[in-house]
């Protein structure tokens, strides 16, 4: 007898973030993915209520890749009772491990600070610590064996370091989850791998609706951007995400210099995490595309150069300030939604001189995103900064598919496929994307509303 089969999004759908889907396998419930709602009006209220379902009856938990809006959940999961397996990469578990311990931290540091009206934390040390004992991991390319009726694949989803596409087998058919597929071909990982015959996809979207500068011009534009930064004199501030957006600036920078392209300049990495992540980077070199694996061979340390200071405490990075321009800070957080690099734009955005490079995608109801939009002034910190700096945004490096790039990845499917579910984008992109899909390849596509169960024709 066939089991039924279905998918529920509870999470990542009119939205980019909060990835959270259920899928169902007769009896067996799987989550893919557990992440934060990041960058909306109710982030904060969403994230801090009960999960829509009981995580008790969650047999397991496959994670695509440690970015927080794809794990920063997991810990409460399992507070609120999961005690399943937790499936990953070995790299996306060691990942996991640092931000996770990073939001603890940042956790315990806000209760602290609101002593009147402290945040309830979304989970404690122990909560942390019982995940990763739930957590085991899987290579790429192994087929393994989940229980009697489903079958998993990982493959290079060529994101971020570990990023994962899962295709599960279930009823003989192929259900794939993209989670946040890479933007191919990037500067240090491998190819997005192909997906083939699949008969459902979860496919991501955030930039559904546009497409990203290609690699040349990508290129042509940081070198043209830093140089006339450095000629004006003043400071370059670059919000970086510790993962993959750093090490990928790092190793720009590194080329840049080595090859003479611009002059030598202070450079600061001011992000305790992103530093973590580097090191863990530097671990895992057999993941990235062969042009750098033969510049490491060649003896070059892809993340370091002349005049790079790595910040470790508090005082080191304020003192980033009085270093005489120009000079190039990168902190986190990407989207400016909190972390050192605030400071940084309190001090420079203000100064016509300086130059704020944005160098991903920014969230609505981000600082990020007012920022981008060239404002008069903004909020920081309950200041009024005005802006008069130089505002640049480069979407060529942002580790996402741009709009070419996912209907490519679909088109391999396209005569197997029964139909794909577009999420993980705002709505205008998902929406737009869905058409392209249904008008260029002739697939059944929809943008699925949150907590519709979805049955899959098996």
């Amino acid at each position: 007898m066939s089991e039924k089969i279905q998918v529920t999004f509870w999470g990542g759908v009119g939205t980019v973030t909060g990835a959270n889907f259920l899928l169902e396998v007769g009896e067996t419930k799987s989550l893919v993915d557990c992440g934060l709602l990041q960058g909306t009006m109710n982030s904060k209220q969403e994230n801090e209520s009960d999960f829509q379902y009981d995580p008790k009856t969650i047999h397991y938990l496959f994670v695509t890749h440690a970015h927080m809006d794809h794990i920063g959940k997991i810990p409460k999961l399992v507070k609120d009772g999961f005690s399943g397996i937790i499936y990953s990469t070995p790299e996306t578990k060691e990942l996991a491990h640092i931000m996770l311990q990073d939001a603890l931290k940042i956790m315990d540091m806000n209760s602290r600070m609101n002593v009147d009206m402290p945040d309830k934390p979304l989970y404690g040390v122990e909560d942390y610590h019982r995940a990763f004992e739930l957590w085991k991991t899987i290579p790429y390319h192994t087929d393994t064996k989940i229980n009697e009726k489903i079958n998993v694949y990982l493959k290079d989803a060529g994101h971020i370091l570990g990023s994962s596409i899962y295709e599960f087998t279930a009823e003989g058919k192929k259900i794939v989850f993209t989670g946040d597929s890479g933007n191919s071909p990037a500067p240090l990982l491998n190819d997005t791998e192909k997906i083939t015959d699949a008969d459902y996809m979860i496919v991501d979207s955030v930039y559904g609706d546009r497409n990203h500068e290609d690699k040349d011009e990508r290129d042509a534009r940081f070198r043209q951007i830093v140089t006339e930064s450095i000629e004006a004199g003043g400071a370059i501030v670059i919000p970086a995400f510790s993962i993959e957006r750093t090490q990928v600036i790092l190793y720009e920078l590194n080329n840049l210099i080595e090859e003479n392209k611009i002059p030598k300049i202070p450079v600061f990495l001011d992000s305790p995490l992103g530093s973590k992540v580097t090191d863990i980077y530097s671990r895992h070199a057999k993941n990235f595309n062969q042009d750098v694996r033969d510049e490491i061979k060649r003896g070059d340390n892809i993340f370091d150069f002349p005049k790079l200071t790595i910040t470790r405490g508090r005082r080191d990075s304020q003192e980033i300030a009085n270093t005489p321009n120009p000079k190039i800070i990168i902190a986190g957080s990407g989207m400016s939604s909190g972390g050192r690099v605030l400071w940084h734009e309190m001090e420079f955005l203000p100064d016509p001189k300086s130059t704020i490079l944005l160098m991903g995608y920014q969230a609505l109801g981000t600082l990020g995103r007012d920022i981008q939009n060239k404002p008069r002034e903004v909020e920081i910190n309950g200041n009024i900064i005005p802006v008069k700096a130089r505002i640049e945004m480069i979407s060529g490096y942002s580790s996402h598919k741009d709009s070419d790039g996912i209907v490519g990845m679909v088109e391999n499917s396209a005569q197997s496929l029964k139909k794909v579910f577009v999420v993980l984008g705002e709505p205008k992109s998902a929406v737009f994307l869905a058409q392209r899909l249904r008008d260029e390849l002739e697939v059944t596509a929809i943008h699925p509303e949150r907590g519709v169960p979805y049955k899959l024709d098996i």
